[in-house]
């Protein structure tokens, strides 16, 4: 049985319903997504754990903060692993935390 994962990206005008894709191989079932905010991303993260999703990775874009918000979301639900740059190349070279806090 493939693990089902999920991949949350941060970018201002990402909107979670449009801005989404699933690949799956004979390992994992991995679900890819863009939001807009730290909320939006951790009501996404708690649908992902109602679908079964059982590890949530976080894009470079969120910083401490936002990881924050979304662990505690999902706190023993699913684990929550991040991908980490001090300025994200994708967002002017800021933090998400200078962005969306």
């Amino acid at each position: 049985m493939a693990v089902k994962a999920a991949f949350i990206f941060v970018v201002p005008g990402s909107n979670p319903e449009r801005d989404k894709a699933v690949v799956k191989n004979e390992q994992v079932e991995l679900h890819v997504a863009g939001v807009s905010s730290y909320e939006e991303g951790a009501e996404l993260a708690k649908k992902f754990v109602d679908q079964g999703i059982t590890c949530i990775e976080l894009c470079g874009g969120f910083g401490n903060e936002g990881v924050g918000i979304v662990a505690k979301a999902v706190r023993g639900k699913a684990r929550v692993g991040v991908v980490r740059f001090d300025l994200h190349p994708a967002l002017d070279n800021k933090s998400g935390d200078d962005l969306l806090l």
